[in-house]
């Protein structure tokens, strides 16, 4: 099953296609700004029965080298078998399209991103044939964007900022700086950058900041996120209502027993001790009172040293 990390790492090249452009002076590539940017299908199967899908596909034209293809993977850990799968999709995309074609590879780890970027070679050391180096995107590259500022004018390479440092303690940073940087934003611009924030950050601790940034923050969002969060909230006060409620109940309960014991030892209870027990709060004094009201030879003697 495609997990939501993985989705987000991807589609967000699909929303912003430009975004490309602005990553790859992290990765050390000098991609000029597309003129123009297409997203095409992502199903590489061939007549066989095996089913090969990249995870995105973009055809960009660029004024200074013409036209070429971008394949981005999303990984979320090693896997022995995926440069293979890489190389076969490059291949194919360049055999089938006729054009330069880039495989760009994001991740969330360091280690993941080390193993990624490693050149891969399909024939023998003497004859490699076909090599392999793809570009890795990831917190060993990627931007901390902590200035909402920052945020602003790029949101989208803040939410993937926030995407790949989704397991770093910066990451914290980033997000409020993204929220910040949302607030006043459209909906039909802020909305979808929330989703994949969200997404890309489902499995790491920093979920539930960006959930309460959202609710917080964002107060405008109405998606499952943001309901989410707030039926939380909702829950937590009603939660704590029912607490206060029974503590009440528990204090009354007290106070009455301390009188009860009072009154059926035949002691006087006079209308000044009678508020001073009724109006206590505490229910650790109303206890000690009432171990007190056991034996007292007077009602008044249960708050002596009190």
């Amino acid at each position: 099953m495609v997990s939501p990390p993985h989705e987000a790492m991807h589609r967000i090249f699909q929303h912003d296609p430009g975004l490309f452009s602005r990553v790859s002076r992290f990765l050390g590539v000098d991609i000029p700004t597309p003129v123009k940017a297409t997203a095409l299908p992502t199903d590489l199967t061939e007549t066989n029965p095996v089913e090969r899908r990249v995870d995105t596909l973009l055809r960009f034209e660029t004024a200074e080298q013409g036209p070429f293809l971008l394949a981005i993977e999303a990984q979320g850990r090693k896997h022995p078998d995926k440069p293979a799968s890489w190389a076969y999709y490059t291949a194919y995309l360049w055999s089938k399209y006729r054009l330069p074609t880039a495989l760009l590879v994001v991740c969330q780890d360091h280690a993941t991103a080390k193993w990624a970027q490693q050149s891969v070679s399909c024939g023998p050391p003497q004859m490699p044939t076909l090599t392999l180096r793809p570009m890795v995107a990831g917190p060993h590259n990627m931007p901390v964007i902590t200035d909402p500022e920052e945020a602003r004018a790029d949101l989208a390479l803040a939410s993937l900022a926030a995407i790949t440092h989704a397991a770093e303690p910066v990451v914290d940073a980033i997000l409020k700086a993204l929220s910040t940087a949302l607030r006043d934003e459209p909906k039909d611009i802020a909305s979808p950058l929330i989703e994949f924030t969200a997404q890309g950050l489902v499995k790491n601790p920093a979920k539930h900041l960006w959930r309460n940034l959202v609710a917080v923050d964002l107060s405008f969002y109405t998606s499952y996120l943001a309901e989410e969060v707030r039926e939380k909230v909702r829950k937590e006060v009603r939660e704590e209502v029912q607490r206060e409620v029974r503590e009440e109940a528990r204090v009354k309960d007290r106070a009455e027993d301390i009188l009860f014991v009072l009154e059926q030892r035949g002691l006087d209870i006079s209308d000044d001790v009678r508020s001073r027990i009724t109006d206590c709060t505490d229910p650790e004094l109303l206890r000690l009172w009432l171990a007190r009201a056991l034996a007292a030879p007077k009602a008044e003697k249960v708050f002596e040293d009190a």
